[in-house]
């Protein structure tokens, strides 16, 4: 696969080196002609020059690439560059950093991102996952603010314990797609038991997250929709398709 990543610094960097540790073709574009052969990044290949300008873009073939992503420090060249990338060369997929979260509402496909990546939103997250018990919490949004992966971890006093997973009418929209049970992953199906402290992973798209919430809400532990022995409107795993120098919006 051939990667394009526009920003050489530590993020980008740390992107390149892991895909060529997975034996993609990089090529890295900046602005500073210092950070060429930066250690760590054998075999990546360098072009200095400024990613706004469609010159820099085309000598960079940009349209070859499967996948560019705009990792720069600053928000306003990830957007341009990720448009650019997409209106101008047909890229199939954009990846943009987003720096400022106030910037982040426009990080979508208006602009041309395909996947945005907010750094503060997911450490938020993961410090939410460690902690948060009872609670959904959103670890990543997937299709430009479509969709997402929440977690759930099961309470003890949880009225889904001792259910099936065929047993829940999940929302139409939320697909159970893993469950975490003592360090270890398993694929859901319809006869696994919740047990207290499981781990439950869901892609669920952004509208049905409150209706999930209030599915798997201890109040909703009185409600007789919240579990039926009828199968219709279950979603098994599979069946669902589906630097800060940024600027303020």
């Amino acid at each position: 696969m051939k990667v394009v990543i526009v920003g050489a610094g530590s993020v980008g960097s740390s992107i390149a080196r892991e895909l060529l540790a997975h034996k993609h073709e990089i090529l890295l574009i900046d602005l500073k002609p210092e950070v060429i052969g930066r250690s760590g990044l054998r075999g990546a290949h360098w072009l200095v020059g400024d990613a706004c300008e469609l010159s820099t873009l085309q000598g960079a073939k940009v349209e070859d690439a499967d996948v560019v992503v705009s990792a720069t420090g600053d928000d306003k060249v990830n957007l341009v560059v990720s448009l650019l990338a997409k209106t101008e060369f047909g890229v199939g997929r954009t990846v943009g950093r987003v720096n400022n979260p106030k910037n982040d509402w426009m990080f979508n496909d208006s602009w041309g991102v395909d996947v945005a990546v907010n750094t503060p939103q997911l450490m938020t997250a993961l410090v939410e996952e460690a902690v948060e018990i009872g609670d959904l919490v959103r670890l990543l949004t997937l299709q430009t603010g479509v969709a997402s992966l929440v977690e759930f971890t099961v309470p003890h006093d949880s009225h889904v314990i001792g259910l099936t997973v065929g047993d829940i009418q999940w929302p139409e929209d939320a697909t159970l797609v893993a469950i975490l049970r003592d360090h270890a992953p398993i694929t859901p199906s319809r006869d696994d038991v919740i047990d207290g402290g499981d781990e439950l992973f869901f892609v669920t798209t952004i509208a049905a997250e409150d209706h999930l919430r209030a599915l798997l809400s201890t109040e909703s532990a009185d409600e007789p929709a919240a579990a039926s022995h009828e199968p219709e409107g279950v979603q098994p795993a599979g069946t669902q398709a589906s630097e800060d120098d940024g600027f303020d919006g």
